[in-house]
């Protein structure tokens, strides 16, 4: 068995001089905040990922997790959260889709609450046994379908939608605070746009940062 230690810090394509080369390609790109550069060259993508693509963590792809779902490219977690945390940083985030745990773990470094909501029950037992192993306790996990929202915790100052859903769900726009930001991909699986949502005193403001490609926003628990 590997020790703990080691299987954090990863070995040849894990190891940390890899995660570097990606933090400077996540630069190139445009990414600016510096303190989200830093959580995702520290986070060991290789954990969230199959065992057999543990080699390819830390390139710049969506990569397969199971259950028709995939781990966000790198690149496209360092916008969103970049997107959701500037200029205001949020305390507390909700996060719909967890999937591999990848994004909330991120999070989790940067923000003070992170509840996230994941509707494939597996998905949700490995992401939590991963939180407990990086000893990241400030992330609440919910078996739930997600366009639901938590109800019971919010308002929330920050949500975040790691699947596309056709236009954004109610639910979740009345879930967010006044001031705060809502990040997610919107569209049909031939045409999607990350939009940002903020919801101001008179209502809500949309801007957008382009096209992406997101698995759907699927209804429902497995």
């Amino acid at each position: 068995m590997i020790p703990q230690d080691q299987r954090r810090q990863g070995i040849g394509m894990t190891s940390q001089r890899t995660r570097e080369r990606l933090t400077q390609r996540l630069r190139s790109a445009g990414v600016v905040n510096e303190s989200i550069l830093q959580v995702m060259q520290t986070t060991p993508r290789h954990l969230f990922v199959e065992e057999a693509l543990a080699s390819r963590a830390y390139e710049d792809t969506a990569l397969p997790i199971g259950f028709g779902q995939t781990i966000s490219q790198p690149l496209i977690v360092a916008r969103m959260t970049e997107a959701l945390i500037t200029p205001d940083r949020p305390q507390r985030v909700l996060e719909v889709g967890t999937g591999s745990g990848y994004q909330a773990a991120v999070l989790a470094q940067l923000v003070r609450q992170v509840y996230t909501l994941e509707r494939i029950a597996r998905l949700r037992e490995r992401a939590d046994e991963l939180f407990r192993e990086l000893g990241l306790t400030n992330i609440y996990t919910r078996h739930v379908s997600g366009e639901q929202g938590w109800q019971q915790k919010a308002p929330f100052d920050g949500i975040i939608v790691t699947a596309a859903p056709r236009e954004v769900p109610a639910m979740l726009l009345a879930q967010l605070a006044v001031g705060g930001r809502l990040v997610a991909p919107i569209g049909t699986a031939q045409r999607q746009e990350l939009l940002v949502i903020e919801r101001g005193r008179d209502g809500f403001h949309e801007r957008r940062l382009g096209k992406v490609s997101f698995v759907p926003l699927l209804v429902g628990l497995e």
